[in-house]
């Protein structure tokens, strides 16, 4: 079975991770900074960023999967994986900010819109959908 919408979000999210982190290389190359911050804030909160993709992307991942494989691919599920990606790309960049900013607010509370959707369609699914509990395979007696 072909899912299109998780392959496609899971490629997206590996390369918007891939960004994240080079976001953070790049300061320390730039700032010859081997381990932790060195004090660098522009540094401390875009690995502060990086971290909190991470932390929120595999169960997102998850839910986009388990749904596409209980009902199929579908437009909405396409719209959330783009808001989600969206809503990661503006939190990374109003990370950067040493105030709040509305791309960092915005972005993780789309990111939790989006969590909660799926996680509420996810139950939906689990405990309305009328499914039909498959037999056991049968046992062949293999001489």
């Amino acid at each position: 079975m072909l899912l299109p919408i998780t392959l496609t979000f899971a490629a997206a999210c590996a390369l918007l991770n891939l960004w994240i982190a080079t976001r953070c290389a790049r300061i320390r190359i730039a700032d010859k900074v081997l381990h932790g911050d060195a004090g660098n804030a522009l540094l401390a909160r875009r690995m502060r960023a990086h971290a909190n993709y991470i932390e929120y992307t595999p169960i997102v991942l998850i839910l986009f999967l388990l749904v596409e494989l209980a009902v199929g691919a579908s437009l909405w599920l396409w719209i959330g994986a783009l808001v989600y990606v969206a809503a990661r790309v503006a939190h990374a960049f109003g990370m950067d900010a040493d105030a709040p900013t509305l791309l960092r607010g915005g972005g993780a509370m789309l990111t939790w819109i989006v969590m909660i959707a799926m996680a509420i369609t996810a139950l939906t699914i689990a405990y309305t959908a009328t499914r039909e509990v498959p037999a056991p395979p049968a046992l062949s007696a293999q001489v």
